[in-house]
């Protein structure tokens, strides 16, 4: 259905640029399967999890947005709802992470633990493969189904075919939420904790619940500020809604920060052996150095440059702190995962870095088809009329001082 709200032509150039991109990069990547298997299967992991994060986060903002309400979300709606729609790509590439279960988690191996009677009951009862397997399928069917009726309404309330998707988006999003949280803190603790058995953290799920919102915010600012400039966008965004973006990301970003603070500050004032190993390794020689950076780029920076009101309305501006969180994200990532498997020896792979660029140029490709499927605006939705009315208040008010 042809709308005043079609997506340009650059969305299209963006999804050859990135396929490009992501079949080089798995390219080289597989063949590092062929040197070192076991780093392949680390290095796979730590691509996975960011690029999960961005849907999963884009599904938390969209039903956030479905109860709230507000101009911020509407301009980023369909971003968001396009990204979650990636989600059945996100679950083929889950399969390598069960084919290599063995190569990432010692837990699969129940002889190693022959001697630690309180972990064997823990993989008796909880960390086994087959119940590991049904957990992520549960998770998966959840998301994908949340996100399928969040879609299928929002495409029914574009053909007015359906004048209670309104209120049938605003009701699932509540629910949705919890059922988000839960399933975000299972995964974290399967997928990440779990790579240390005997360590355990409650609030590593909130971190991960935190850490995914953000990345999914900072990757939709970027997305909106790249096509802002460019019919249909140009007419519809004003700096108001980039003003709220970034408002949003601060929250976000104090979020994360608090939820990873107090989870160092418990253990640290615990200090019990069991708790402070994980720590050990990651504070110290150059996985230190890289926990300090994290602190100063994920935090401080973004912290007091989003304080800024000005920074906060230039888009080109906003979308430069946004990519600056989005790379730190991944090595936040590489600080959390990767000193499990090399402990306190640093050490960063090539192939590291090569699986996030080609599992991401795949994710990316996607992602830019399912946001040509559907008009940029949710042009139906009763929200909108605001957004169109601040947009002219804005352009109104350029005219008038450039006159």
């Amino acid at each position: 259905m042809k709308t005043a709200y079609d997506v340009p032509p650059e969305v299209g150039r963006l999804r050859q640029g990135a396929l490009v991109v992501g079949v080089v990069f798995l390219i080289v990547f597989l063949a590092g399967a062929f040197f070192n298997r076991q780093q392949f299967f680390h290095s796979y992991l730590i691509g996975y999890v960011f690029w999960i994060g961005i849907p999963l986060g884009s599904l938390a903002l969209l039903m956030l947005q479905h109860l709230t309400g507000g101009g911020w979300g509407m301009v980023i709606r369909r971003v968001l709802e396009a990204a979650t729609r990636t989600l059945p790509l996100m679950l083929i590439l889950f399969m390598p992470i069960l084919f290599g279960a063995h190569h990432i988690y010692p837990w699969t191996d129940r002889a190693t633990f022959a001697h630690e009677p309180v972990m064997l009951e823990k993989i008796d009862r909880y960390l086994n493969l087959p119940f590991f397997i049904v957990r992520a399928a549960i998770c998966f069917a959840i998301w994908i189904l949340l996100a399928y009726l969040l879609s299928k309404w929002s495409r029914d309330q574009d053909k007015g075919t359906d004048r209670a998707a309104t209120k049938k988006m605003r009701v699932l999003a509540g629910p949705g939420m919890v059922l988000f949280i839960l399933t975000v803190t299972i995964i974290a603790i399967d997928w990440v904790m779990s790579i240390s058995p005997e360590w355990q953290s409650t609030i590593f799920g909130l971190l991960f619940v935190a850490s995914f919102t953000l990345s999914a915010l900072a990757f939709a600012i970027a997305m909106v500020a790249r096509l802002s400039d460019r019919e249909p966008l140009a007419d519809v965004v004003a700096p108001l809604h980039f003003h709220d973006l970034g408002k949003l990301m601060l929250a976000l970003v104090m979020l994360w920060a608090y939820f990873a603070y107090s989870q160092f500050l418990i253990i640290w004032s615990g200090n019990l052996p069991e708790e402070i190993v994980w720590y050990l390794p990651r504070t110290h020689g150059g996985w230190g150095a890289i926990a300090i950076t994290v602190v100063i780029l994920h935090f401080a920076f973004p912290f007091f440059f989003l304080l800024s009101r000005s920074l906060k309305r230039n888009p080109h501006r906003l979308v430069s702190v946004a990519v600056l969180i989005l790379i730190m994200r991944v090595i936040d990532l590489i600080w959390m995962i990767a000193p499990d498997f090399t402990g306190a020896r640093f050490h960063i792979s090539w192939m590291d870095i090569a699986a996030p660029l080609g599992i991401g140029g795949i994710w990316v490709a996607m992602f830019a088809r399912e946001l040509n499927q559907r008009p940029l605006m949710a042009f139906n939705d009763p929200q909108m009329e605001s957004v169109l009315e601040q947009a002219h208040e804005h352009h109104g008010k350029e005219f008038v001082e450039e006159s």
